[in-house]
């Protein structure tokens, strides 16, 4: 249960969305070309805006400013300046860029333009903002770059029913003469499990366009997510016939498909072509391959392919130590995680705690709560500030122990940590459970406090303090009204909990009843 916090995801269905959404994207919003770099000697505005790290800073001062200067500005180098900027998912700076370009007499927006500034406008100020921005174009830019665009967005915010709509209408408006359209809506529909509709939309692509390296990576993703390797093989066997070249993803779906049906020595084959492809370009690779022969249980690959990344890059990253970390747990060396996890400790210059929470989510698997605290104290004392996830895993692993006011404790702590909590019904539930066994009701009353202090009251919550006195065999005091002041219905099971304890001992005046 705890694995789902820290378990590196390098399944293919998350590859294929990732790539198949973003590397897609680019190639329609982002105009082709090559990439804008700050290297090189001198002063350039590129560099200038690649400055302003802090987001309130503004990049059409910076222009403005090199303007002032005498520089000339021109269309094709703030493109590719905006390119790297998104790369760097620097959003706001490249739709200031964006909107600057608006403001020019003398630089004429093509509707490729419009369709990078519209995927900002979405990325910067939401859904509501971007498709107001669709609807003010001229009738002659709102083409299939900037519906594409449109579309790519409601892909990003699975929103079915618009995508659909939208699709209808690019379709009578012959707009879908590129495949690009069509993968957004795979990605839609395999992200979704909407799986059935996958042929439907192979079938239009093929009858307007040519499927490319894309398509055939969703395609095989949704395969893989019906685990059908029969058909997985005849698409990939079609896409041989079509003379496209199979990317690193396309074997690292066959391989995960192969190695979930225990078809191992079709793994190995596919397994040694996804790394002829993994490449300085397509990093992402080698982290893939190491889950893969993680899952095949092969520890000397998982080094081998470790090592060989070491020499590919100057630095590991986060994710990568995660991936390797995890990898190693997977194979129950955990001896050998921890030196991964002392050489991150020794170059990390920042300090993610997402790293650290791999090691101490092991710990807590292992029941190995004091080892957990004394790892968690190791953490503080380095500068590595805890987040939301830390916290949790602590609050599930004393959950275990049932140690109820070091849950109370760090469970405080993690709806503390974050702006908006998103609450994990499946925890509370839990907690008010254990609460319930023991009736403990001074702290089933301290967890309503919390919850309530979250803005998270409901009627199944107070249900759960009543069956805490139920079971402690005492009287609530006043509950009817403190639901009513909370906004909290009252329903069948309250008013039988509320009855059966109303003939119970009152209850001592807990400090936490308002």
């Amino acid at each position: 249960m705890l694995l789902r916090f820290i378990r590196f995801r390098a399944t293919v269905a998350a590859a294929a969305r990732h790539f198949s959404g973003e590397s897609a994207a680019e190639k329609t919003i982002g105009n082709g070309g090559s990439t804008a770099r700050a290297g090189g000697g001198g002063d350039t505005l590129g560099r200038r805006l690649f400055s302003l790290v802090y987001a309130k800073r503004s990049a059409v001062i910076a222009i403005g400013k090199w303007k002032a200067e005498g520089h000339k500005v021109q269309k094709y180098q703030l493109n590719r300046i905006v390119r790297e900027l998104r790369k760097l998912k620097r959003y706001k700076h490249a739709l200031e860029v964006c909107e600057w370009m608006t403001q020019q007499k003398d630089i004429k927006l093509m509707p490729g333009d419009y369709a990078v500034h519209l995927d900002l406008i979405a990325k910067v100020r939401g859904l509501s903002s971007a498709e107001k921005f669709f609807e003010d174009l001229r009738d002659e830019i709102r083409g299939w770059q900037t519906c594409t665009a449109l579309l790519h967005t409601y892909v990003n915010y699975s929103l079915l029913e618009k995508a659909e709509a939208l699709m209808e209408k690019m379709s009578e408006c012959n707009f879908l003469k590129n495949p690009l359209p069509y993968n957004h809506m795979l990605s839609l529909y395999v992200a979704n499990r909407q799986l059935e509709k996958v042929p439907e939309v192979i079938k239009g692509l093929k009858k307007n366009a040519l499927p490319d390296v894309v398509t055939y990576n969703l395609w095989l993703s949704a395969c893989a997510s019906q685990n059908d390797v029969e058909t997985a093989e005849k698409v990939f066997m079609e896409l041989k016939k079509a003379k496209i070249h199979p990317d690193w993803i396309t074997y690292s779906t066959l391989t995960n498909l192969y190695i979930k049906n225990q078809l191992l020595e079709k793994a190995s084959s596919t397994l040694r072509e996804m790394e002829k492809r993994a490449s300085r370009k397509n990093r992402l690779a080698y982290s893939s391959l190491i889950s893969l022969h993680t899952n095949m249980g092969d520890k000397d690959e998982v080094h081998r392919i470790w090592n060989k990344m070491k020499s590919c890059f100057r630095k590991m990253n986060d994710s990568e130590y995660i991936c390797m970390m995890s990898s190693l747990l997977k194979l129950e060396e955990i001896e050998e995680a921890q030196n991964i996890y002392s050489e991150w400790e020794s170059v990390s210059g920042h300090g993610d705690p997402q790293v650290p929470n791999v090691l101490l989510a092991a710990y807590i698997n292992r029941n190995q709560m004091e080892e957990a605290e004394n790892f968690h104290h190791q953490m503080v004392q380095k500068g590595i500030r805890p987040c939301y996830t830390t916290w949790e895993l602590l609050t599930w692993g004393h959950l275990k122990s049932k140690q109820m006011d070091k849950v109370l404790d760090y469970f405080k702590k993690a709806i503390s940590s974050v702006k908006k909590w998103n609450p994990d019904k499946k925890l509370i539930r839990e907690v008010f459970k254990n609460l319930e066994e023991k009736g403990n009701v001074e702290e089933a009353e301290e967890l309503l406090v919390i919850l309530r202090d979250a803005g998270h009251v409901s009627t199944e919550i107070y249900n759960s303090v009543l069956r805490t006195y139920e079971n402690a065999g005492k009287m609530p005091l006043i509950i009817a009204e403190r639901m009513k002041k909370d906004n909290v219905e009252l329903d069948e099971e309250t008013h039988r909990l509320i009855q059966i304890t109303s003939s119970m001992c009152v209850s001592e005046v807990s400090s936490f009843v308002s």
